[in-house]
């Protein structure tokens, strides 16, 4: 009597997390409570960036790092908003840059998570569209992916001052067309990204663009289309802007 062979192994499906570094202090907006945790349509504009991410079905976790010493208040701040079931969170504490933070974020994912995003907090209204947009070209095969939109205006290369406000020297001017801004979330394959992150060392305040680590290993980086509404709300004119893009929603779309 022979026995049956065992069925072949299955492939895991690909898990998909994504990671928002929420741990500085946005000093560009003025004193008070961190950028992240600052209200936006009255709703602090990180659990606004947590749904965003989670709107997508295919994030299942969601990694919020936090201020070194405020993760208890981001977390009891998660719990007391209403936030999709299918997604699983998790806070963490973070470090002294963007770098370091990220990098924390990546050492709490589980194991089957073979897919991350990184996402920025001051970045809440970035439609679904765009998130899945990313994570299906890292699905298909891009090691690294970020969505990007091209340029309304001339950009000029400048040797900087040395007094602010003083006259600067124009070097160059690039041609627009081969331009773009990029936004986030940035995808990438977890072994790349990993890669860089122990690859590329620290350097004063740390790299503020995964991409960029992961473009210093030699590996390519893909752009999709980004979308308007995913701007960084980094002055106070661009809270503004943001509040009218919210309010824009909440009555059309009852978002």
């Amino acid at each position: 009597m022979t026995s049956t062979p065992p069925p072949p192994d299955r492939p895991r499906p690909l898990r998909t997390a994504a990671v928002i570094p929420a741990a500085g202090r946005g000093i560009r907006l003025g004193p008070g409570a961190p950028k992240a945790l600052r209200a936006l349509g009255g709703t602090p504009m990180l659990i606004h960036a947590v749904r965003a991410m989670a709107a997508s079905r295919a994030v299942s976790l969601v990694v919020v790092v936090a201020p070194p010493d405020g993760s208890p208040e981001v977390k009891h701040l998660l719990d007391e908003h209403s936030l999709p079931e299918h997604t699983d969170y998790l806070v963490v504490p973070g470090g002294d840059t963007r770098q370091e933070s990220v990098g924390l974020g990546l050492d709490a994912l589980p194991e089957d998570v073979s897919v991350v995003l990184v996402h920025d907090a001051a970045r809440p209204l970035v439609p679904v569209e765009t998130v899945d947009s990313v994570v299906g070209a890292v699905r298909n095969g891009a090691h690294a992916v970020v969505p990007a939109v091209p340029l309304a205006d001339t950009v000029k290369e400048v040797e900087p001052g040395v007094v602010a406000g003083e006259p600067e020297p124009v070097l160059a001017t690039p041609v627009r067309a081969r331009l773009r801004a990029v936004q986030t979330p940035q995808g990438f394959d977890r072994e790349t990204l990993v890669r860089a992150h122990a690859e590329v060392a620290l350097d004063g305040e740390g790299a503020t663009d995964d991409a960029g680590m992961v473009e210093r290993l030699g590996e390519p980086v893909v752009v999709v289309p980004g979308h308007e509404e995913a701007f960084k709300v980094t002055r106070p004119l661009d809270l503004v802007l943001a509040e009218a893009v919210l309010a824009r929603r909440r009555a059309h779309d009852g978002f």
